[in-house]
């Protein structure tokens, strides 16, 4: 796997042995980043990173700061290994927690940091895109016009609005679907 586009094309990220992660493939990834443009300019969150490819495909684009959270601490580690590697140590929190206990301490930290693009890739058969999304559209964590993207399977759609958080896109690319969501308040 390698990164598509940015600073860092063709700049390989490792992946741990086993089937434990699923990283986006390289279609999609650019399919993603094609239709969200340039990033943002608050930093951006990768949840159930895995490798953290989208996280740093958004730091080879030029984003500001990614926080990447993943719970498998083998996993975290090869995350780690890829920030060193591609020079991003400075420009990304790596967070070691499940992503919903990430998601309440980031809420109740109470510093101020919202994000621009948040991806939520979780395993497909994990029921967590949508508490996931329910936290998310609580709208502490969100900036104005923020983007959140949720890899899905193909079959199994999550609703079109949840809370604050409304649809405004959904692709199919073979059996992976991606949906955008933003928040109501976003919306022009």
């Amino acid at each position: 796997m390698r990164v598509t586009a940015g600073a860092d094309r063709g700049r390989k990220l490792r992946a741990p042995r086993g089937a434990t992660t699923r990283p986006t493939g390289a279609k999609v990834r650019q399919a993603i980043f094609n239709i969200l443009g340039p990033p943002p300019p608050q930093p951006v969150l990768d949840l159930f990173a895995g490798t953290g490819s989208l996280g740093i495909e958004a730091l080879s684009r030029g984003a500001v700061a990614v926080d990447f959270v993943e719970r498998d601490a083998r996993v975290l580690g090869v995350l780690q290994r890829n920030l060193r590697e591609l020079g991003f140590s400075g420009q990304a929190r790596a967070i070691g927690s499940s992503v919903r206990s990430a998601l309440q301490r980031m809420a109740g930290e109470g510093e101020g940091r919202v994000f621009g693009w948040v991806f939520v890739d979780p395993p497909y058969a994990s029921g967590e895109v949508e508490p996931v999304l329910s936290m998310l559209a609580g709208g502490e964590l969100l900036a104005e016009g923020a983007v959140i993207v949720v890899e899905h399977d193909r079959r199994h759609l999550p609703a079109e609005v949840f809370g604050t958080l409304v649809m405004t896109d959904r692709r199919f690319y073979g059996d992976t679907g991606v949906s955008f969501y933003r928040p109501r308040r976003g919306l022009a």
